[in-house]
């Protein structure tokens, strides 16, 4: 076992959830997934393989984010959302890592999946991301959507073997819900930024997406699920902007 604090929000997501938890099995002895007014039966699927639950509200991405890792055991944390399991390989490098030094910060490979195809190109075929790190150093903004962490000029970024199995979504009507939900939220956000929408980025920038995405970043080599990865970062793209644009009208945010 490591001395790691797995920390996981999560709300509705009883058919991936489990797969993440179980992966984790043997990695750790404090998960804690923070669910914030699951409907389904996420709860008790979290209960059974013998996760700690926390029932909280939502305050958005950042603040829920950094809500959970409050209630960590350990100060080391190992953030994932609840659609993301790790490989074996991972698992072996998290337990053989040395976590010696506050100010490291350990970025990890990820393997996306639409349904269960995996995209080998396009936006998510090179993904990484910091998940690894250590709460008395390293923190999450409070951004509602899109968090990041906020890192000083002495943290140091390594990197670790294995991957992070990430199974966004299962279908397309679902892709299309999540890309609706953050669209809108992404504009919320840019709105209390006080950035600016047009006409130009409402009707060109949803074009420019799919070509970036599906030509330039070879999308097209995933086939039809690239197809669907490039033409839903486009739609996310225009409800981002065209959301944005009626704000900076005046249309107040709920």
């Amino acid at each position: 076992m490591q001395k790691i604090s797995v920390v996981i929000i999560c709300k509705n997501e009883e058919e991936k959830i489990g797969r993440t938890l179980q992966s984790l099995q043997g990695l750790t002895d404090d998960v804690v997934v923070l669910d914030n007014g699951s409907t389904d039966n996420s709860k008790n699927v979290v209960r059974s393989s013998g996760a700690r639950l926390i029932e909280e509200s939502w305050q958005g991405f950042g603040k829920t984010k950094n809500k959970a890792t409050g209630f960590a055991k350990y100060d080391w944390i190992l953030n994932l959302d609840a659609d993301e399991s790790i490989d074996e390989e991972l698992k072996n490098s998290l337990l053989n890592v040395e976590l010696q030094d506050e100010n490291e910060v350990f970025e990890i490979r990820f393997k996306n999946f639409l349904g269960d195809t995996y995209l080998r190109f396009g936006e998510w075929g090179s993904d990484r991301h910091i998940r690894l790190f250590n709460r008395k150093r390293v923190n999450w903004n409070e951004a509602i959507v899109h968090e990041g962490l906020l890192l000083s000029s002495e943290i140091r970024k390594k990197k670790l073997k294995g991957f992070v199995l990430h199974y966004t979504v299962k279908n397309e009507a679902e892709f299309a819900a999540k890309m609706l939900r953050y669209g809108q939220l992404n504009a919320e956000k840019y709105a209390r930024e006080g950035k600016r929408s047009s006409w130009i980025r409402v009707h060109l920038a949803p074009m420019f997406s799919f070509l970036k995405y599906y030509v330039l970043k070879l999308g097209f080599l995933d086939g039809h699920a690239g197809f669907v990865c490039a033409r839903m970062g486009s739609y996310y793209t225009r409800i981002k902007y065209a959301r944005l644009l009626e704000l900076n009208r005046g249309k107040k945010i709920e």
